[in-house]
C-alpha cells in the first residue's frame, strides 16, 4: 500500500499530514509576504534606472526568496533550523530572539497556524484528489496576498496574474467550471470593479480602490467562473463593513483613512471556493419560497 492510498483511506491521517504541510507552507507565505515587494520594488529601481538613463547603484547583494537567509532584524542573528520550526520555535523561544531578546511578530506564528487550518479545512472539503491539489494553491494565494495587502495596500501582479492564468488553464479540464465560464469570469471580475472604480471617482474625485483588485477579483472569477461574481462581491462587502465598522468602534482606524479591499475580496473567494454553491442554492430556495 502506498503513502498516498494510505491517506486516501484514512481521514484522519489524511487531514494530520495536511495540517503539518499547511505549517511548513505558512513559514514559506511568511518569507513571500516580507520579501516579494522588496524585491519588486527594487525590480521597479532598476527599471527605471534603464528608462531614465540614470546611473545604476551598486549591485546588490542578492535578495529573493532564498537568499540571504533570514535573520534577526534588530541584531542580525541568522535563524537557525531549530529555530525556524513552524509555531514551535516561536513557542520555544517565548517570542523573543534567542540572542538579543527582541520580541518577534505575532504575525508569523499566525500566518503559520492559518495556512495549517485553512488547508485543513479545503481537505474536509474536496478530500484527496485534484481540486483539493488547486484549491489548496488557491488558498495559499490568497493568504499571502491578504497579508501583503494589509502591509502595502497593494496587490503584487506576481502572484495574481500567474494564478489568473492557471485558474484559466484548469478549468480547461473543468477543474471547478467550465472553460467558458472562466473566460468571462476573468472578464466580468476585471470589468466589474474597473467600472466601479471610475464611476466612484467621477462621483466623488477619489480612488475608491486599486487596480490590484480588479486583478483580484479577475483571478478568482478564472478559477470560480462568472457565476461566482456576484457572491464574491457580495461576501467581500459584508465581510469588509463588518471590519470596518469594528474597527472604527475600537478606534483602530481614522475616518478617512483608507482600507485594504483585497483581504476583503480574498475572504469572499475562499468562501465561495468551498461554500458558494450552497449559499447560492439556499438563497435561491428562500428567494424562490
Amino acid at each position: 500500500m502506498t503513502f498516498l492510498s494510505l491517506l486516501q483511506q484514512n481521514m484522519a491521517l489524511f487531514l494530520g499530514a495536511v495540517f503539518v504541510l499547511g505549517l511548513l507552507v505558512g513559514s514559506f507565505l511568511n518569507v513571500v509576504i516580507l520579501r516579494l515587494p522588496v524585491m519588486m520594488e527594487r525590480r521597479w529601481q532598476r527599471e527605471c534606472a534603464d528608462l531614465t538613463g540614470t546611473p545604476k547603484a551598486e549591485a546588490d547583494a542578492p535578495f529573493n526568496l532564498v537568499t540571504p537567509r533570514s535573520r534577526c532584524p534588530q541584531c542580525g542573528h541568522l535563524i537557525t533550523a531549530l529555530e525556524n520550526i513552524p509555531v514551535l520555535s516561536y513557542l520555544g523561544l517565548r517570542g523573543r530572539c534567542r540572542h538579543c531578546g527582541t520580541p518577534i511578530s505575532f504575525r508569523y506564528p499566525l500566518v503559520e497556524i492559518l495556512s495549517a487550518l485553512l488547508a485543513v479545512a479545503v481537505a474536509w472539503h474536496f478530500g484527496p484528489g485534484l481540486p483539493f491539489l488547486f484549491a489548496l494553491l488557491l488558498t495559499w494565494s490568497l493568504l499571502a496576498l491578504t497579508f501583503i495587502d494589509l502591509d502595502r495596500q497593494w496587490l503584487p501582479d506576481d502572484i495574481t496574474l500567474p494564478f489568473l492564468w492557471l485558474g484559466l488553464l484548469i478549468n480547461t479540464r473543468g477543474v471547478f467550471t467550465d472553460l467558458e465560464s472562466a473566460v468571462i469570469g476573468a472578464a466580468a471580475g476585471y470589468l466589474s470593479l474597473w467600472f466601479v472604480y471610475h464611476l466612484f471617482r467621477m462621483l466623488t474625485g477619489k480612488e475608491g480602490m486599486g487596480y490590484g483588485d480588479f486583478k483580484l477579483l479577475a483571478m478568482l472569477g478564472a478559477w470560480l467562473g462568472w457565476q461566482a461574481i456576484p457572491l464574491i462581491v457580495i461576501l467581500s462587502s459584508l465581510v469588509g463593513t463588518v471590519f470596518g465598522v469594528s474597527f472604527l468602534l475600537l478606534r483602530r482606524l481614522g475616518r478617512g483613512q483608507p482600507i485594504p479591499f483585497g483581504p476583503y475580496l480574498a475572504m469572499g473567494g475562499w468562501i465561495a471556493l468551498l461554500w458558494g454553491g450552497r449559499i447560492t442554492a439556499a438563497y435561491l430556495d428562500w428567494a424562490l419560497g
